[in-house]
């Protein structure tokens, strides 16, 4: 339920960000006319165009993608013919047979009817529909989890559900606005008798509007001159609400156990079966069955991600402590990135790791969706009678997870089982985040979940490009020199190329890997313009130099004292380059 309510809170604060300016003039250019037949219909064809491509986009691969192209190009043209329209009325009559003869007409009768308030139902829908077709590119973290979830997990109807919930909650507030604006308007025009002029203004707009989508210009200039952006408000709220989720959002779906409930740590489900893993690492395969009667504690994770190399070094300290007392612990290594699948990349981080527990390798993502996980890390805990007692989402609360292992252990008759806790001090990438000076997200270099991508023109996808870095604010980011953006990360195809990063944390991170021939790139990274020097990460000196060797999570970045706006930029000394996402701490 919390992450439906996200997912509605998070489309409706679009209304202030970036991205919806675009499509603000075709809203509001029936501001004048009865909600019930004009504004209603426009926006529920809205929202429903924005839902069913975006599910298109999650679970349908790249002809999707390219269909919501197509689809924006048609949408583009009408929309351009809608705002002529209403900037000459005089043309309306031969633009209305090409129009019909298309089967889009949009409102241009109803304009050569304008004083009689009208417009149907229709055209307004198709008006929504068009509309929608331009809003569906836009994506902050809230709707990023929601398809994140998609790709991961399949096509559902939960995911459908969150669509529409996000394209509600964009709908609701756009239609607050549409209200208000209608009042305004129709006041304007009482009170001035400019409304040939408003008319004509708002024709000019949408007309404007039309050739800026067309030229990109909203995912450059308006992303850069816009004075709101929700991108860090989105991120708060997902931070504050999964913090702490309930098990709705994954033991819901674990098979029910009605019977006993303890105290301190209910019933939650039963362990699913753990017989979809591609490999098993530091064991044999391990079964539900062969695991009755020890205590289970079940880590997904996979080693490109911050979050849980925070967590592994508390994950290891209890499979060394408890182990001798009947727990198991078993990492569940489901890929977030095509790289992490690969069985020799996934050996050497658990080498590098230290793990020496089993690792089970879920690259098709068999035991994630037996336990219906979203997260990285997510710890279950399995009783002896395999039974799903606890579970927890994300860092933090190690305390907590100790203290239910210990209650497992002494409920299945362990003895001596120690009651306090121990503490782990970790240095390095392993060291807890600064949570009190971190004001910047993950961020994803890819199409597929791309946000706050600054360089003129977008990212054009899956075709080398020559991109310019603008100066970014904070959270903004952007490419320089000849890239191929895909949908999961960014390649570059000549040397000289680089990133630019507006952040603010102590800590920040990169994923990078070499290209498809394996040669090692070369790489200089800056703050400031300067190079790092104290202030640099385990993987390069304090000159800022350092060598992507393989596809990992490279520490770039680790200051000290006080925390500010930085700008970090990384320029690569050879090509082949990919780069995924960036993580902060």
């Amino acid at each position: 339920m919390v992450l439906f309510l996200l997912a509605f809170l998070g489309g409706a604060l679009t209304i202030v960000s970036p991205c919806i300016l675009p499509v603000l003039p075709f809203v509001f250019a029936r501001a004048d006319r009865p909600f019930s037949r004009n504004g209603l219909p426009m926006l529920a064809g809205m929202a429903a165009t924005f839902a069913g491509v975006s599910a298109l986009a999650a679970v349908g691969g790249g002809w999707a993608v390219e269909a919501n192209q197509y689809g924006r190009f048609a949408a583009i043209a009408l929309l351009a013919l809608f705002g002529l329209a209403l900037l000459f009325p005089a043309l309306s009559d031969r633009m209305t047979r090409p129009l019909v003869a298309l089967g889009a007409r949009l409102s241009e009768t109803a304009e050569k009817r304008a004083g009689e308030g009208g417009g149907t139902i229709l055209s307004s829908l198709l008006l929504g529909v068009a509309t929608g077709l331009l809003w569906a590119p836009c994506a902050g973290p809230i709707l990023g989890l929601i398809l994140t979830g998609a790709a991961l997990n399949g096509a559902s109807a939960r995911t459908s559900l969150l669509l529409a919930a996000y394209a509600g909650g964009g709908a609701t507030s756009l239609a607050l606005a549409l209200l208000v604006g209608g009042r305004i308007f129709a006041a304007m025009k009482r009170s001035l008798g400019v409304g040939e002029w408003i008319r004509r203004g708002l024709g000019a707009a949408v007309l404007a509007s039309s050739v800026g989508i067309a030229l990109d210009v909203n995912s450059g200039f308006l992303a850069r001159a816009s004075l709101a952006s929700t991108t860090s408000l989105e991120q708060r709220l997902l931070d504050r609400f999964h913090a702490a989720p309930t098990s709705a959002n994954s033991a819901a779906a674990l098979k029910p156990e009605p019977r006993v409930q303890t105290e301190a740590l209910p019933v939650e489900g039963v362990l699913p079966a753990l017989s979809g893993a591609v490999a098993w690492l530091n064991s044999p395969p391990l079964t539900t069955d062969g695991l009755k009667g020890k205590v289970v504690l079940i880590d997904f994770w996979t080693y490109s991600c911050i979050n849980c190399l925070r967590s592994i070094p508390y994950v290891r300290d209890w499979a060394e402590r408890y182990s001798d007392k009947g727990l198991v612990v078993i990492g569940v290594h489901t890929p977030e990135f095509a790289f992490e699948k690969n069985l020799d990349n996934v050996k050497q981080a658990v080498l590098d790791l230290k793990i020496g527990y089993p690792v089970a390798l879920d690259s098709d993502y068999a035991i994630w969706r037996g336990f219906n996980n979203q997260y990285w890390p997510a710890h279950y805990l399995i009783d002896a009678q395999g039974r799903v007692r606890h579970h927890h989402f994300g860092e933090g609360d190690y305390e907590g997870s100790e203290r239910a292992i210990q209650q497992l252990l002494a409920e299945a008759g362990q003895s001596g089982v120690a009651a306090g806790v121990i503490p782990v001090n970790e240095a390095g990438v392993a060291a807890a985040a600064d949570m009190n000076d971190l004001q910047s997200p993950e961020t994803y270099v890819g199409y597929n979940r791309a946000a706050n991508f600054i360089s003129p023109g977008g990212a054009v996808r899956d075709a080398r490009h020559v991109y310019v870095a603008p100066t970014p604010r904070l959270n903004q980011w952007a490419l320089s020199g000849n890239w191929t953006i895909g949908g999961e990360h960014a390649a570059l195809d000549a040397k000289g190329g680089g990133i630019v990063y507006r952040f603010h944390a102590r800590d920040l991170h990169l994923v990078l890997g070499p290209g498809a021939d394996g040669k090692p790139v070369r790489f200089r990274v800056t703050i400031d313009g300067a190079p790092p020097g104290d202030a640099h990460g385990a993987d390069i000196g304090a000159d800022g130099v350092g060598v992507a060797k393989t596809h990992r999570l490279y520490r770039l970045i680790r200051q000290n004292g006080a925390i500010t706006d930085r700008t970090f930029e990384i320029r690569f000394l050879d090509p082949g380059v990919q780069a995924y996402a960036f993580t902060f701490g």
